[in-house]
């Protein structure tokens, strides 16, 4: 399905949060860190409210002193001193902002990916991602971010705010008729802004919807080089590329020129003010009601206090942006309990991060009989799935799932596992059923190598591991377990072998055996493994099995069609149209089952998959 589908399947089903709702996930993130936003807050109000009165203060007095006008007398050298203090100690106070900010910037991220990673991890395998990997990179980069964003400019506000109540106040007492009249084009450009908001939200959420259909087909383009290239549709993909960054072009300049429109009118009213100063002072200077200082410092007072009507009028729109951004991390949390996004949780900024904890096996782990009764699920919208599969694995017993293409086998594991979310049917561990496969069924109790294991461009031992402390793990021997220690042997970096993106830089036997070592490291309590060899020799192949049988108490459910496989396997699993055919030992179903004798008689090119 196309990423344009997807989005707007998404969009049908998903309404969108209400506006209590964001607040509430306004006020949650600001709790996270309330001691560094609250000192944020503390200090920018220092740096504008106080720093900056100050600045226009003494700017009015040296002015007033240049013309014999200022009350006190402190000549020139003073005031400048006066000046050169306060700029030291609010460059002080600005540093020391900034560092919090980063601070609390980067946590305050950190925070929601972590809690939107998680929720991807705790859904079923097949549900966890419902849009390209390229979109859902950029609302983990680009929403997040924009999100952060809106909640750090919110805390210069009450700095700004500070400012302008002062300054309001003393422009009032110099003359209330220009300041009344200055500050009337500031009222019309909040009208302005709270006008555009809803075209703003438009422009900014087609724009982000294209950029990531870009982004996303991007990535499908390179996981796919192989395809393109064998059905020369090099020419196509580039056309079809154009297309959607046309697409992305118009959208990203509707949303940037609004954008840049609306701080024009913002931004521009401190010119607008400046002159009406300069036309309505000149006949009070000749009065002798306004002095020099006095326009200098409405002049100065006017650029903050329009820089802060024009902060408002922009986060008026920037939360309505916000909004989408929440919106659509929402949509990636598919369906989480409200709150999920921004639940509090720890964030390592700093310092050593924790050790994860250790696998240790423990009676509570052992596996005596693991039960599955009717098991069903059939895929959306078509027909293919599995139904009703009942059987049992004894402790150290080895099982075998055998059949053709489309016959479920691979569906069968997955709904096993949890990575699938069964529709009927119960899985029983030691007789106690299994609520949550996909959380209960990990190590050390099981283990699981897929059909087409996942590596990273990380070293082998990396790959193995997959964050485990190396040295409460035997690596050595999960290698020899997967027969690949003379492929080591030849690695010049040995363990730390660089694999490439996707273990690209590994045959295909060596990644499904670097996947091998990785379940065997976890000497977990029943291992699970979907076609392990079908991309070994048959000398590799003979070895991995023999060390596996070799293995104490071990209980294994394989997917194979291999007659090495079927001929030490205590029980044969044969699937049909995503039924259980039949099952027993080879010998017996050789005896009695059509299907599987078929499949021993050498239609086995057509065993794989399901």
């Amino acid at each position: 399905m196309s990423e344009a589908a997807l989005d707007l399947g998404s969009a049908s089903r998903y309404k969108g949060l209400k506006p209590q709702a964001t607040w509430r996930y306004v006020w949650s993130l600001l709790k996270f860190r309330p001691r560094y936003y609250t000192l944020m807050i503390v200090l920018r109000i220092f740096i504008f409210g106080v720093g900056g009165q100050l600045v226009g203060l003494i700017t009015r007095t040296f002015f007033n002193e240049l013309t014999s006008k200022a009350p006190l007398r402190f000549g020139p050298a003073a005031l400048a001193a006066m000046l050169v203090a306060v700029a030291l100690v609010r460059a002080g106070v600005i540093f020391t902002d900034i560092a919090l900010d980063v601070h609390w910037w980067f946590s305050s991220s950190a925070l929601l990916r972590k809690n939107l990673f998680e929720r991807l991890l705790d859904l079923p395998g097949a549900r966890s991602l419902p849009y390209s990997p390229g979109e859902a990179i950029s609302r983990f980069r680009g929403d997040v971010e924009e999100t952060v964003n809106f909640l750090d400019q919110v805390a210069f506000i009450p700095g700004y705010l500070a400012f302008a109540i002062v300054a309001f106040v003393v422009m009032l007492r110099i003359n209330a008729r220009i300041t009344a009249i200055v500050f009337l084009p500031m009222l019309v450009v909040l009208v302005v802004s709270n006008l555009a908001v809803s075209a703003l939200q438009r422009y900014h959420r087609a724009n982000r919807k294209a950029a990531g259909a870009v982004s996303g087909f991007i990535g499908e383009m390179f996981g796919s080089v192989q395809a393109i290239k064998v059905a020369t549709s090099e020419e196509r993909m580039i056309e079809h590329f154009a297309l959607l960054n046309e697409k992305r072009r118009v959208a990203a300049l509707k949303d940037r020129l609004f954008h840049e429109l609306l701080h024009a009118v913002f931004w521009n009213a401190v010119n607008l003010g400046t002159g009406l100063i300069l036309m309505l002072a000149g006949q009070a200077m000749r009065a002798g009601t306004f002095s020099v200082g006095d326009f200098a410092l409405f002049t100065y007072y006017v650029a903050w206090v329009t820089e802060l009507i024009g902060m408002a009028g922009v986060l008026i729109a920037d939360y309505k942006q916000m909004a989408v951004a929440f919106e659509r991390q929402e949509e990636l949390m598919q369906g989480a309990p409200a709150g999920s996004l921004v639940k509090h949780g720890p964030v390592y900024m700093s310092g050593k991060l924790p050790d994860l904890p250790r696998l240790a096996k423990g009676s509570e782990h052992r596996l005596e009989r693991l039960s599955v009764r009717g098991l069903s699920y059939h895929y959306p919208g078509a027909d293919r799935g599995i139904q009703d599969i009942s059987f049992d694995l004894e402790r150290g017993s080895f099982t075998v799932i055998t059949g053709r293409i489309g016959s479920g086998k691979t569906t069968l594991l997955r709904v096993l596992l949890g990575l699938l979310p069964r529709d009927a049917g119960e899985v029983f561990w030691n007789g106690e059923p299994i609520s949550d496969p996909g959380s209960f069924l990990v190590p050390p109790r099981c283990a699981y190598t897929p059909q087409s294991p996942r590596l990273f461009s990380e070293s082998l031992q990396d790959n193995i591991l997959m964050g485990l402390p190396p040295e409460h793990y035997d690596v050595a021997e999960a290698i020899r377990e997967a027969v690949m220690e003379e492929d080591l042997e030849q690695m010049k970096d040995g363990l730390r072998t660089l694999v490439g993106p996707k273990g690209m830089r590994l045959s295909g036997g060596q990644q499904q055996r670097c996947a091998a070592a990785r379940m065997f490291v976890r000497n977990a309590e029943l291992l699970v493994f979907d076609d392990l060899s079908s991309a070994l020799d048959v000398e590799t192949e003979r070895q991995l099995w023999e060390r596996l049988f070799a293995r104490q108490d071990a209980t294994c459910l394989v997917v194979s069609h291999r007659r090495v496989a079927l001929r030490r396997a205590d029980q044969v699993i044969v699937l049909k149209d995503g039924r259980v055919e039949a099952k027993g030992s080879l010998d017996e179903l050789l005896y009695s089952c059509e299907e599987m004798q078929r499949l021993w008689r050498g239609d086995l090119d057509n065993a794989n998959g399901g």
